[in-house]
């Protein structure tokens, strides 16, 4: 009898580390949520899409227009503000997720990399760029928030 219980616990404790480890196989839907919000903002340059999305402080942006880096109490708005700027040649923007890789959490932050094409036109030329983000998000006041995030361009076609 006791070999009987033995095996029963193994199997439910296995079963345990089966579930939790599937739970966390990639992002929560809220999490991808932030990433949509801010792909949004790109696209619309409406700066509701952004309300609430970053947090409150130490926020890093990596992006592929200058000054590359966006840090330090300005960090959000000055993104904004390029991100604007970068997009003045460019019109009907979308962007289109891949599936999310590399997911990985420790308490209230997690890490993931999230490949993605945009399409659009750019001095009136149609272009396509993929690439990927990774993404670094914290949990505050309750809900997931872009603590930081570095873009690359992985290809750009212009037909």
């Amino acid at each position: 009898m006791n070999r009987l219980a033995a095996l029963i616990g193994i199997i439910a404790l296995a079963m345990t580390i089966t579930t939790s480890s599937a739970a966390v196989d990639g992002p929560a839907p809220e999490m991808l949520a932030v990433a949509e919000r801010v792909a949004r903002f790109i696209e619309t340059l409406d700066a509701a899409d952004i309300d609430g999305v970053f947090a409150d402080r130490d926020v890093t942006i990596i992006e592929n227009f200058a000054p590359y880096r966006f840090d330090g109490p300005r960090a959000v708005s000055d993104w904004a503000a390029g991100m604007r700027a970068h997009r003045e040649a460019t019109a009907d923007l979308h962007h289109v997720f891949g599936a999310p890789q590399d997911f990985s959490r420790t308490d209230n932050q997690v890490f993931f990399s999230l490949p993605t094409t945009w399409t659009g036109t750019s001095g009136g030329r149609p272009f396509t760029e993929t690439g990927g983000w990774a993404f670094v998000l914290t949990k505050q006041d309750d809900a997931w928030r872009v603590q930081s995030y570095g873009w690359a361009v992985t290809g750009l076609s212009t037909p």
